[in-house]
């Protein structure tokens, strides 16, 4: 008998944390190292939610909270989803977690049976397969093209739902390519969904708030009411607020699975951190003027990293709607080799050589399910992202 879980077996460690592991480890040696690799904003939280948080502790609100979270957060939630996405959900109808990835897990946790599957489209981010895994679900991947900029198409929906499935897991604006649905391309998924009452919709918005030019973010349930009660819309503070650390996500969805949810993390975790939740309520109902701040902001890095990948050898960079990564394809580079004679035979070996000789840490696309391509964060100052596409360039240009 093994002492560890056979669970185990099922799951392989983040690609995401590993490179950007492995970008660490190269700087503790002395390397010049740019790491492209991790999700995470690089502006500061905003200062009035940070004094928000001071406030809370100089009130003592440092007691256990709720498990489902403190009321005055759950109500901040269900103002938010009426306010910025017309859904109308009650308080009661929330939970609050550590992150995003706590509530993804405990859905998941709380609906999973052996046999029940779970579609995902690739390219994904690399924890949804990992928790359906865990959970005991099977994972069904469904292949997006680059020519459909990465959406899920309603055909190819359809094919793959059979009587055991119970969760679509739907990412927009989506980590890793920063493609995000329009109002008529998410009513065509919906409309597939329609005919499938069997099937959940567990959507991930975490990058709502990131979206470009004139577009307009939507998420299934506003969508389509219809779907209201086999939705879960998660949401959280990470990513909008520059609040990372702060591990607060936050979800509502249909009563049964709400107390569900509420049951696990009972046992888990208990409540999320109380003085975080407290800054999540400021963020929440607070002054929103940074958001326009962070957009620009990204927007410009956005259109900097497009054109200067575009303009490396065998790389073909789409224009992403949202988020802050864009997804390059490095299929021509594919078989060619380094200076030394190394062939490049995967998207890994790509981004493997690149951090060796340029040391540019980006991520392979077939940790996300789709390559040859790889991820790119520009969630970095103007003056790094130039210096590493400079980077990417020269590398591009050397092979042979």
């Amino acid at each position: 008998m093994t002492f560890l879980a056979n669970a185990l077996s099922r799951v392989k460690p983040s690609a995401t944390i590993a490179v950007t592991q492995k970008a660490r480890d190269l700087r503790a040696q002395g390397r010049e190292v740019i790491s492209l690799s991790v999700g995470e904003p690089d502006f500061d939280t905003p200062a009035h939610i940070c004094a928000a948080a001071k406030a809370a502790i100089d009130r003592g609100e440092t007691r256990y909270p709720p498990v489902l979270g403190i009321p005055p957060l759950r109500e901040a939630v269900a103002k938010k989803f009426k306010r910025e996405n017309s859904l109308d959900y009650k308080a009661s109808d929330t939970i609050v977690a550590t992150g995003g990835k706590h509530i993804l897990f405990n859905a998941f946790l709380a609906t999973l049976n052996p046999g029940d599957e779970v579609i995902v489209p690739a390219p994904y981010w690399v924890s949804y397969p990992e928790m359906v895994a865990i959970c005991g679900g099977t994972t069904v991947f469904v292949q997006t093209r680059m020519e459909d900029g990465f959406k899920l198409q309603p055909e190819a929906l359809e094919r793959v739902i059979t009587p055991k499935t119970k969760w679509l897991v739907l990412n927009s604006p989506s980590n890793p390519s920063g493609a995000a649905y329009t109002f008529n391309e998410m009513k065509k998924v919906t409309d597939v969904l329609l005919r499938h009452p069997q099937v959940h919709v567990l959507t991930d918005d975490i990058y709502e708030h990131l979206v470009y030019g004139d577009f307009k973010f939507v998420t299934p349930a506003q969508v389509e009411p219809a779907l209201m009660e086999r939705t879960l819309t998660m949401n959280g503070v990470s990513k909008a607020y520059a609040m990372t650390g702060w591990r607060i996500g936050y979800a509502a969805g249909p009563s049964a699975l709400i107390k569900a949810m509420d049951m696990l993390q009972g046992q888990q975790t208990s409540g999320a951190c109380s003085i975080a939740q407290w800054a999540a309520v400021e963020a929440l109902e607070g002054p929103q003027d940074h958001l326009a701040v962070f957009r620009k902001a990204f927007e410009e890095r956005r259109d900097l990293v497009v054109s200067m990948l575009n303009q490396a050898k065998y790389l073909k960079c789409p224009t992403p709607e949202g988020a802050f990564y864009v997804f390059p394809s490095c299929a021509e580079a594919i078989g060619r080799k380094t200076p030394d004679g190394k062939v490049i035979e995967t998207d890994e070996d790509f981004v493997t050589e690149l951090l060796g000789t340029q040391g540019v840490a980006v991520v392979q696309g077939s940790a996300f399910g789709f390559g040859p391509n790889f991820r790119v964060s520009y969630a970095a100052s103007n003056a790094l992202l130039q210096d590493a596409c400079r980077k990417i360039q020269a590398f591009c240009g050397s092979l042979v």
